[in-house]
């Protein structure tokens, strides 16, 4: 890449502090909608809050299992109770979680080593920067195969499969 600038962007830990580890069935169809929100089951949401309390119950009884510690990090709601999401983050674990702690802003977390940022939805466009494991970055909109990612005021298209946060063929603008 003679001539080209690559920025590199590095993310930090994942710092959850993970006390129990619960799997929450996931037996949901396509067409399942929330029944407090009417949106679809299950669907990605971002943590809005820079703390978040997970909870074995969807109530401030429940005992807290954890505290999920990284705002933006990409969760997914899995069911509604109420003020409370059922969330999992990309490990599976899961618990309930207050709405007012979640956002609509779509996001994804970065899997691989390195992920380039092209310039098109194209893998041989240009390289706008390179987002390393465990980077957040806002997903900006989907077609089939790419979504457009921003991260650290750089933006660029990167293949499906590589972040987690988005489901395969989901298209949004």
């Amino acid at each position: 890449m003679i001539g080209l600038s690559v920025k590199t962007l590095t993310g930090g830990l994942l710092s959850a502090a993970l006390g129990l580890s619960l799997l929450w069935p996931t037996d949901l169809s396509a067409g399942d909608r929330g029944s407090v929100t009417n949106l679809p089951l299950p669907r990605f949401v971002s943590m809005k809050a820079a703390e978040g309390n997970v909870r074995r119950g969807p109530s401030l009884s429940h005992r807290i299992d954890w505290v999920y510690k990284r705002r933006n990090m990409p969760l997914q709601i899995t069911a509604e109770h109420g003020h409370w999401r059922r969330v999992q983050d990309r490990d599976g674990a899961g618990g309930w979680v207050h709405y007012a702690l979640l956002s609509g802003v779509r996001t994804a977390l970065v899997e691989v080593d390195t992920l380039n940022l092209y310039a098109k939805p194209d893998s041989t466009s240009q390289v706008n920067a390179q987002l390393k494991l465990g980077v957040v970055a806002e997903v900006r909109k989907c077609d089939v195969n790419w979504c457009e990612l921003s991260a650290g005021g750089y933006r660029g298209w990167a293949r499906k499969g590589t972040y987690w946060g988005v489901k395969p063929g989901e298209v949004f603008d």
